[in-house]
């Protein structure tokens, strides 16, 4: 009989780890608690079913004694090729990184993995926390490593990244060139190698993949370890599996797994997700967060100057007043070449009203609708003229009164010279 792909086991990790061969595993995730000394509790998206683990103790001796011990276990199971993935935070990152000195080996640390996301949080005094820790040892020099390769940046002149280096007689890198001076390229390049920090979206509410489960860990964070570590078929371990998204990941890239979790809701909810493991896909890390400033430069050039909030990804409204109109925001629009004044109202009036704003701000550009009238407008929208169309007109008038005054004294010498004519 074949050796299933996943074994999701029910209980405590330190007596679980002792039926599982020695040097047997490639890699194993842990995601222990985090020394928070809270009882923390969620409840899945269909309002079914109720998640909690408690992480309370009663002080950081017996916190270190239950995860060493489980350490220890973990490094008989591993490979001498193995690695060990643990993730924390700030509660007790320091203990953990002693602990993992003492079972591991400190020759054996490989890197300090910085989790970093966008998130809202409360409005505690402090900075606001935005990323994780996730150490990563190996239990060998003979690791299995995966390099892995991301774009260049915008500012890297790929035509230099492109050129071979040498070394001249001093020591020092300088281009390698031929016999007539001319520089060697040195073909392709496979950009640039993955660092130890890593920007990858936290789960939002509405993520598919997202089952209600308290500190719940994104597909995509665990893809990235697996693919370092690990190859197609290997095996791959959680012993506090939780959700179970490490099998989920690991299932998706053809590995195999153990999850193990003290929790019979959490072994239940893991095997759920085996039978059709998911991933949210993430358009952040797919587009680049460029993508997403799709706010129109020009419009926002001419609101410069005042106190505002640049509006990103609304075909209605380029910005917010930082200044609230009846405790409510007040969005503005700047009209654009192409469209008409009615159309930009029209634009703005429909964004303003979902957004339940009472009072809306329209910035004009240019005037091209003979028969438009400001009565037609709605009542909530106010009519600026923007500077450029300010000079314009006063421009005109200033010319307009030219045109009077050179008139004027033309009509005068005229005169004069008709009563010079008239005299005997």
């Amino acid at each position: 009989m074949s050796e299933p792909l996943e074994q999701v086991i029910h209980g405590d990790c330190l007596l679980a780890l002792e039926h599982i061969r020695h040097s047997t595993v490639d890699l194993a995730y842990l995601d222990p608690p985090f020394f928070t000394n809270r009882h923390h509790s969620s409840i899945s998206r269909d309002r079914k079913s109720k998640f909690s683990f408690a992480d309370v103790w009663s002080g950081l001796s017996e916190y270190s004694e239950f995860l060493e011990a489980r350490i220890r276990k973990v490094h008989k199971v591993l490979k001498d090729s193995g690695s060990i993935y643990v993730h924390c935070d700030t509660s007790a990152n320091f203990l953990l990184r002693t602990l993992l000195d003492s079972v591991f080996g400190a020759n054996q640390f490989r890197s300090e993995i910085i989790w970093t996301y966008r998130r809202w949080s409360n409005s505690a005094r402090g900075l606001l926390p935005a990323h994780q820790t996730i150490f990563f040892y190996s239990k060998t020099d003979g690791y299995k490593f995966n390099r892995i390769y991301g774009a260049y940046s915008e500012t890297t002149n790929i035509d230099q990244i492109l050129q071979l280096r040498a070394r001249d007689e001093h020591g020092v890198s300088v281009y390698a060139t031929d016999r007539d001076g001319c520089i060697i390229y040195g073909g392709e390049k496979k950009g640039v190698p993955l660092s130890d920090v890593w920007e990858i979206p936290f789960l939002n509410p509405k993520a598919k993949e997202r089952t209600g489960y308290p500190t719940q860990k994104p597909v995509l964070l665990l893809e990235r370890i697996i693919e370092v570590s690990t190859d197609e078929g290997d095996l791959v371990l959680d012993p506090f599996c939780g959700s179970g998204t490490t099998l989920a990941a690991a299932n998706l890239l053809g590995r195999r797994s153990i999850g193990i979790d003290t929790s019979q809701e959490a072994v239940v909810l893991t095997r759920s997700r085996l039978v059709a493991p998911t991933k949210t896909d993430s358009a952040l890390l797919r587009k680049g967060r460029d993508s997403y400033a799709t706010a129109d430069k020009d419009a926002l050039s001419l609101l410069a100057g005042l106190d505002i909030l640049p509006v990103q990804r609304n075909s209605g409204i380029d910005a917010f007043l930082k200044t609230t109109f009846d405790g409510l925001l007040v969005p503005i629009r700047v009209q654009r070449r192409t469209e008409t004044i009615m159309d930009a109202a029209n634009k703005l009036a429909r964004a303003a009203h979902s957004k339940k704003a009472t009072k809306a701000i329209l910035v004009r550009t240019h005037k091209s609708d003979d028969l438009f009238s400001e009565v037609l407008l709605p009542r909530s929208i106010e009519l600026i003229d923007s500077t450029a169309l300010h000079i314009k007109a006063r421009v005109a008038e200033l010319l307009a009164e030219k045109v009077t005054e050179n008139a004027a004294n033309t009509a005068f010498q005229w005169t004069l010279c008709d009563k010079a004519a008239q005299r005997p």
